[in-house]
């Protein structure tokens, strides 16, 4: 009985989880294109979330954003949301692509 009730309570937080977050894609290329660098699920609002290891992207593409959501530059002062973002992008869905010249390295959306 007390493995089906943690079975039962992982698969209901394992459906929930797209309505308690957003979803985002990190890609190599412009226009979310080339290979995908990282998929983060289920990101919960005011979070900053930045991608590990030095690592950047070209592109990041989002769904389930419910407002306003921010995409900021890599290298510098504004590696790990601060310093105000390089770019603004609606809500719901939607695909952003980085300054000319820079790469995104991090997110947060309300």
């Amino acid at each position: 009985m007390q493995f089906n009730l943690a079975l039962l309570a992982s698969a209901l937080l394992a459906a929930a989880s797209p309505v308690l977050g957003a979803d985002f894609g990190w890609f190599t290329g412009a226009d979310c294109t080339g290979s995908v660098i990282l998929s983060t699920s289920g990101v919960p609002p005011n979070e900053c979330v930045a991608i590990g290891n030095g690592a950047s992207a070209k592109s990041i593409s989002y769904s389930g954003v419910p407002n306003l959501v921010e995409f900021f530059e890599s290298g510098g002062p504004h590696d790990q949301c601060t310093n105000g973002a390089a770019i603004a992008g609606v809500a719901g869905s939607g695909c952003t692509n980085a300054p000319a010249g820079f790469n995104l390295q991090s997110f947060a959306y309300a």
